[in-house]
Order: C-alpha cells, then sequence, then structure tokens
C-alpha cells in the first residue's frame, strides 16, 4: 500500500478503520431495519398497546378497590349505629315479647280461675244433691223408726184396712 493511505489510515485520532467499521456498522443497521423493521416496530407497537390496555384495566380495577374500599369504611363506619339499631329493635322486641307473654299468661290464669270456680260450683252442687239426699234417707228412716216405735199392731190393722177401703173406694 502507498504510503500515503498508510499515513492516512493511520492517522492519529483519526484512524480510517475506525471510519469503515461505523460505515459498515450503520449499513448493516439500515439493512436490518429496512428488512426486519416492520415487524419489530409492529411488535413494539402491540406490546405498547398491550401495556396501555393492562394499566388501564389496573386502573379501573384500583378505582373500582377504591369505591369498594369507601363503601367498606362508610358501612364500617355505620356499624356502630346499626348495631345500637339492632340493640334497640331487639330489646323493642323483647319487651313486647314479654308483655305478650304476661298477657297470655293473665289470660291463662283468668281461664284457670274460672275454671276453677265452675269446678267449685259443680262440686257444691253436687255436695248439696247428695246431702239432700242423704237427708232425704235419713228422714225416712228417722220416719219408720218412728212409726214402728209409736205404731202398735191394731193400729197398723187399721191403717192398712182404711188403705185398701180407700184404694177398693176409688176403683168404684
Amino acid at each position: 500500500m502507498p504510503e500515503w493511505v498508510d499515513r492516512w489510515l493511520n492517522y492519529p485520532g483519526a484512524e480510517a478503520w475506525r471510519f469503515f467499521n461505523l460505515f459498515v456498522f450503520i449499513g448493516v443497521a439500515i439493512y436490518l431495519h429496512r428488512r426486519f423493521g416492520r415487524p419489530i416496530r409492529e411488535a413494539f407497537r402491540a406490546r405498547g398497546e398491550g401495556i396501555k390496555r393492562e394499566l388501564e384495566q389496573a386502573r379501573q380495577e384500583r378505582d373500582q378497590a377504591l369505591a369498594k374500599l369507601a363503601e367498606v369504611e362508610g358501612r364500617f363506619a355505620n356499624l356502630d349505629a346499626e348495631v345500637a339499631k339492632v340493640k334497640e329493635k331487639t330489646a323493642a322486641e323483647a319487651a313486647a315479647e314479654k308483655q305478650r307473654l304476661s298477657a297470655a299468661t293473665e289470660e291463662e290464669i283468668s281461664k284457670l280461675r274460672e275454671q276453677a270456680k265452675r269446678e267449685i260450683e259443680s262440686a257444691g252442687k253436687a255436695a248439696r244433691h247428695e246431702l239432700r239426699r242423704f237427708a232425704a234417707a235419713e228422714n225416712v228412716r228417722l220416719a219408720e223408726e218412728i212409726l214402728t216405735k209409736e205404731i202398735r199392731p191394731e193400729d197398723d190393722v187399721r191403717l192398712t184396712s182404711q188403705s185398701v177401703q180407700e184404694l177398693g173406694g176409688t176403683r168404684a
């Protein structure tokens, strides 16, 4: 190689081989870009759009989660009020149930008293009836006893014949 070419190629700080290497690299890059650039660009574009969609979906999910969190926090804040309402409602229901049971008990006691009164009256009537029957039987027994002691055999014959005559007289 001629000397001037060698000097020019070996110039300090600007060696020509570096420029040649740079031009080869740029040429290969341009070739690769023209050959494979569109599919890579499309892949990068598709990937970017996918990332945008995922970011939007993540943003929507975050908003939904924040809304749900706010709802839960609101319900949690109202939890004490709801617990108080439930306690009041339960106390009111318990009082109403107590009152209802008290009224039912009073009604049942009243029914039992009426039933006992009827049973006592019935037992009293039965006892009075039994007493009357007993008194009648005793009166008859005592009358028989008095008659047997006081009526003599001749009085008996006279009364019997008089009864027979009365019976016979009513037939005629």
